[in-house]
């Protein structure tokens, strides 16, 4: 279902969450929201927005909602994506209150539906996500920036997977995707040692793309300007890059000319091929199609 609200950089946009996945009885507000909006250009961006005080703990509230707002953006895609968090800390992990008592089976669910739920959609999202850490990001909060296209930092952010404090290793797929960034060796030092990393370091690693002073007004600049460029070209380089992560540099060279091919289809290329032609490079406008 969907309400009006606004957004603090922004007119008047629609406010959305979908059915619940987890029940919280206790939960009286949402502690996601998702945003839509539309550049000047008239392309649609979406921002997720964690905000469940004091630490944007992962429990079964933000869980449910993130979810939720995770399945809207899936079903109806915009063409670019923002997550972000309010706060002094994007998050200071998950509530350890989901961990009691839960079977080895009980266990292995709940990975299998946040990696089905919140990671792998994220991941085939058909536009380019950007998170913004602002502070401290741990464990799920990090695993989830890593299944994201781009990953942008203020100076003071952290990041950790400390979840040998509870006797657990990271289970959202950081250890890997930490590893396809910044190499099997740090990942293990990471993971092992629950250390929390600057952002400087992260960005010296190649886990961090960029580190903004003004993170806020870069986030949002970054995804208006993705979202207002050629969708389906970024999302074929999405499939691409997908293709070389399940196998390879020889798989992703198998995939890349129906992938690419299929872009001569669309009203995008030829428009911009005829705008560069007509007027030169870097004054075409891309709908998405």
């Amino acid at each position: 279902m969907c309400a009006t609200g606004s957004h603090p950089a922004g007119p008047t946009v629609a406010v959305c969450h979908g059915p619940a996945f987890y029940a919280d009885p206790m939960s009286e507000t949402q502690p996601t929201r998702l945003i839509r909006e539309f550049t000047e250009a008239g392309a649609e961006f979406a921002t997720i927005t964690l905000d469940h005080p004091p630490l944007n703990l992962f429990d079964r509230g933000l869980i449910n909602s993130l979810i939720a707002d995770i399945a809207a953006v899936r079903d109806v895609a915009p063409r670019a994506l923002l997550i972000r968090a309010e706060g002094k800390v994007v998050s200071g992990g998950v509530d350890v209150n989901i961990f009691d008592g839960r079977t080895v089976e009980e266990g292995a669910q709940l990975w299998r539906e946040l990696f089905e739920q919140i990671i792998h959609p994220l991941e085939a999202l058909p536009c380019p996500v950007v998170f913004a850490a602002h502070g401290l990001t741990l464990t799920a909060a990090f695993e989830i920036s890593l299944a994201c296209d781009i990953i942008l930092a203020a100076p003071k952010a952290k990041f950790g997977l400390v979840e040998t404090v509870v006797g657990l290793t990271p289970s959202m797929g950081g250890p890997q995707r930490l590893a396809e960034r910044a190499g099997s060796g740090r990942a293990r030092e990471f993971v092992m040692t629950g250390d929390l990393y600057p952002a400087a370091t992260m960005a010296e690693w190649g886990v961090v793309n960029a580190i903004h002073e003004d993170l806020e007004t870069a986030a949002r600049a970054l995804v208006i300007r993705l979202a207002d460029g050629p969708t389906r070209a970024h999302a074929a380089t999405k499939q691409i890059i997908e293709a070389w992560r399940s196998g390879g540099v020889a798989h992703a060279d198998s995939v890349t000319p129906e992938v690419s091919g299929e872009l001569f289809a669309t009203a995008d290329l030829r428009g911009a091929v005829r705008s560069f032609l007509d007027v030169g490079p870097g004054k075409a406008t891309y709908r998405g199609e």
